[in-house]
This record gives C-alpha cells, sequence and structure tokens, in this order.
C-alpha cells in the first residue's frame, strides 16, 4: 500500500477529487494549508500599506492505496492539477506499514 499526497491550488480540488474518483478512488482526506515553493509568495496592498504573503494557500489531498493503483492515481491528480503555471504543487508518495479501519477491525488492503 501507498500514500499518496497532493499539495495543490484550492480552485483544483473539484477536479482532482472528481479525477480519483473516475479512478476508482472511493475516499480521500482534504487539510487546508499555507506553504511556499518556487513560488515564494507575494507582496499586496492593504489600506495603504504593503506587504509580503510568504505563505500561500494550498490544499492538501491524501489517499492510501494498493500498489497497482497509485500510477493512475498520479496520472489522474496530474491532469486534473496542472495549470501550467509556477505553484502547481507537488505529489509526494510513501509506503504505509500498515491500514486498520476502526469499526470493524479490517486490517490493510481490505480496510481501505
Amino acid at each position: 500500500m501507498k500514500q499518496v499526497t497532493a499539495i495543490i491550488k484550492p480552485f483544483k480540488l473539484d477536479e482532482v477529487r472528481e479525477a480519483l474518483a473516475e479512478v476508482g478512488v472511493s475516499g480521500l482526506t482534504v487539510t487546508e494549508v499555507k506553504g511556499f515553493g518556487r513560488q515564494k509568495g507575494h507582496t499586496e496592498l492593504y489600506r495603504g500599506a504593503e506587504y509580503v504573503v510568504d505563505f500561500l494557500p494550498k490544499i492538501r489531498v491524501e489517499v492510501v492505496l494498493p500498489d497497482d493503483r497509485v500510477e493512475q492515481a498520479i496520472d489522474a491528480v496530474l491532469k486534473a492539477a496542472r495549470t501550467g503555471k509556477i505553484g502547481d504543487g507537488k505529489i509526494f508518495v510513501t509506503p504505509v506499514e500498515q491500514a486498520i479501519r476502526i469499526r470493524t477491525g479490517e486490517a490493510d488492503e481490505e480496510a481501505l
């Protein structure tokens, strides 16, 4: 099993969710986060004062999948989240040693 974590632009969330549903992802976790990479933030004008916005709003989408479905999920996120502009985000894939459904006690792939 692997966990696929995607950091995306907030307005791309619905497209990413729909793309993952099309490849059979039945559950995901979404978190509002802030961060920066090469995009570095920007300056804004508020009530006549200029200030720097270092951390930009992003969305973190996490799914845990069997190994054989990871590439499909990655491709779905890439197609749905890409704008071609800086700040589109990143995808991270990490191994998951164990998953347990609390309600039933099912383990590993049965718990997904």
